[in-house]
């Protein structure tokens, strides 16, 4: 009897000691599962002594330098004079003063173009500046006959190509040298009115002007800045030159308002009958637009 329930004991335990072995398994594998299904993260790791190490952060990608511009860069700049003159006017042998007001030219102003533009490339530059206006007025004659009116009209022409090179190129002042020149084509014409036919009278001018100057751009803020420009030069000219300033308002990346003042002085007498010495200055408004 005693036999048989130790042989009974045994074949207990022994079923005991297989199910628990396999129950092990069961959770072994199932722990296995768990552990591919959530890896412990990647910055904690175990070292060969069990103490958690973490990972070093990875580097930090570096910032490479600035690579120059290399890039063409164009703006176009219109821009209206609002200008008054005075000096001494001749044509055929006869000379005549002018005392002009802004009002006055505004008045005969019959239509006009002014526009700047630039090119440059790195720290060479080209810039432009073109002017031409078309101004007329009419005049009754105290003559009981022969004309009865005439009609004086003149068109004049300024263009001025440079190159420029950046002398100073800081943060926030920028300094540019040029040199270039100044092309004048004034033209004046005479038209008589009156009963019959009635003659029409033409003469014109022109000329070129070396001119050296200077301009120089300096931030004030972030969206403010002010520029002085002016140069200098004869040729056909006995003297020609012009000073100016403008205060720019960057309402845009790409836009910049403009305001300021410009001085330009011409004295023309060549051993022809055609004179000009004058004078003119007045305020200038426009706006810059940086196409590229």
């Amino acid at each position: 009897m005693m036999k048989i329930i130790r042989n009974f004991a045994i074949v207990t335990l022994i079923g005991s000691c297989t199910s628990i072995a396999f129950a092990g398994q069961d959770v072994a594998q199932k722990s296995d599962s768990d552990g591919n299904a959530n890896p412990p993260p990647a910055a904690i790791l175990a070292t060969n002594d069990g103490a958690p190490e973490q990972t070093p952060p990875s580097p930090t990608p570096q910032k490479t330098a600035a690579s120059p511009d290399d890039s063409w860069h164009f703006s176009l700049t219109p821009y209206l004079w609002f200008a008054g003159m005075h000096g001494t006017v001749g044509a055929r042998g006869h000379e005549a003063s002018v005392h002009a007001s802004f009002g006055d030219i505004f008045d005969y102003l019959n239509i006009g173009l002014m526009a700047a533009a630039e090119a440059r490339y790195k720290k060479f530059g080209a810039p432009v500046d073109f002017l031409w206006m078309k101004l007329s007025d009419n005049k009754s004659l105290p003559f009981e006959r022969g004309p009865s009116s005439i009609k004086t009209t003149v068109n004049q022409t300024m263009l001025a190509p440079k190159v420029s090179y950046r002398l100073v190129d800081g943060e926030m002042v920028k300094v540019d040298g040029n040199f270039g020149i100044r092309y004048f084509h004034l033209g004046t014409t005479l038209d008589f009115t009156g009963t019959g036919p009635q003659p029409s009278f033409y003469q014109s001018a022109n000329w070129v002007d070396c001119i050296a100057g200077a301009r120089i751009t300096a931030g004030v803020s972030p969206k403010i800045q002010v520029s002085m420009f002016g140069d200098a030069g004869a040729g056909g000219a006995n003297l020609d030159y012009q000073v100016g300033g403008a205060l720019g308002y960057k309402l845009k990346p790409s836009i910049i308002l403009l305001a300021g003042w410009r001085y330009l002085d011409v004295d023309y007498e060549p051993k022809s009958t055609f004179v000009y010495d004058t004078a003119t200055s007045g305020l200038v408004i426009g706006a810059t637009f940086n196409l590229k």
